[in-house]
């Protein structure tokens, strides 16, 4: 087995968050979908980030945030994803790199942009993404470097990046380097339109390649089409070692062989933004797992990061988490 020198090495979308605080007659009068996860183009990414008002520009993506959070923990991690030599590009790599995550990707030189997702927070605390995902969504095997992936006890995949052609080879490679030097694979679901997308290549990983799984109740429940939460949660723990659900202000369900541990939620004291919750619950959960702590342990980190995170605006903690 390969020496492990990282806690967890992440793999998907490079993307920079633009983030601002808007009011409902915002979404209307732009026609955004309240909520949920958009796909744009460059054109559409450019018009609506002229619309909107001051915001603040950090590297984003759901597995960089999951990162973002293991580094806060004072755990080490690195993280695999592509950006252009522009602007952006070189916002993302000095951002993610200033808070301790191994980031040494060089930039393509030809290409569409940086991604970037523009992001909408409403006063209700809900967040309404529209995402262009640039040349983040052209990660290639060659981008994959399986030494280092070999050298991480985990490594953490992001169901987001799970569309382009090359974008698979690569995550695949990722999990096939880490299984390879004993690592344990996972993956998020990330989004209920990715599972419907992609349901049956992804019951596959989870019966071949993945040994760990993080999802919703929507997302879990959808990938086995149920409406029934506990059938969806039977069909999980059968096919994958170990599921992570996460159930809102219910907090969350740890699964593992035949054992079913609810993790209580940690109240945040007030909900602002939920933008990289699930993404920083995964991070408390990798931590510890990647330091051997039991899974009421796990769970428990998951918990106190998703709260720290909605507490504020923003998907990245402002508090160091080692210390909460």
């Amino acid at each position: 087995m390969t020496e492990k020198s990282i806690d967890v090495i992440g793999v998907g979308n490079a993307i920079v968050d633009v983030i601002a605080t808007v009011d409902d007659e915002f979404i209307e009068a732009n026609d955004l979908v309240k909520g949920a996860m958009t796909l744009i183009d460059d054109d559409r990414a450019h018009e609506l980030y002229a619309a909107m008002p001051p915001a603040m520009e950090v590297s984003g993506g759901s597995a960089a945030n999951t990162i973002a959070g293991v580094a806060s923990f004072g755990a080490s991690g690195s993280y695999i994803g592509k950006v252009r030599d522009d602007q952006l590009g070189e916002v993302f790599a000095h951002d993610i790199a200033s808070i301790g995550v191994g980031y040494a990707a060089p930039a393509a030189t030809e290409g569409p942009a940086t991604a970037r997702c523009l992001i909408q927070v409403t006063p209700d605390a809900e967040r309404t993404m529209n995402t262009y995902l640039g040349v983040s969504a052209f990660l290639e095997p060659d981008d994959v470097d399986a030494d280092l992936v070999a050298s991480a006890k985990l490594v953490y995949c992001e169901g987001y990046l799970w569309d382009m052609e090359s974008a698979k080879a690569a995550i695949r490679k990722a999990m096939d380097a880490g299984r390879d030097a004993g690592a344990t694979v996972g993956l998020t679901l990330s989004d209920g339109f990715c599972v419907d997308r992609h349901r049956a290549e992804w019951l596959d990983l989870l019966d071949d390649k993945v040994d760990l799984v993080f999802g919703n109740e929507d997302e879990v429940c959808s990938l086995f089409e149920t409406d029934d939460l506990d059938v969806a949660l039977t069909k999980v723990a059968d096919l994958c070692e170990t599921a992570a659900i996460t159930l809102g202000a219910q907090g969350s369900l740890i699964l593992r062989g035949g054992e079913r541990l609810e993790i209580a939620a940690v109240d945040p004291g007030q909900v602002v933004d939920t933008t990289g919750a699930g993404d920083l619950y995964a991070s408390g959960v990798l931590v510890g797992l990647a330091r051997g702590l039991d899974l009421a342990e796990c769970g428990r980190l998951g918990s106190v990061a998703a709260a720290e995170v909605i507490s504020h605006v923003g998907a990245r903690p402002l508090v160091d988490l080692r210390t909460l």
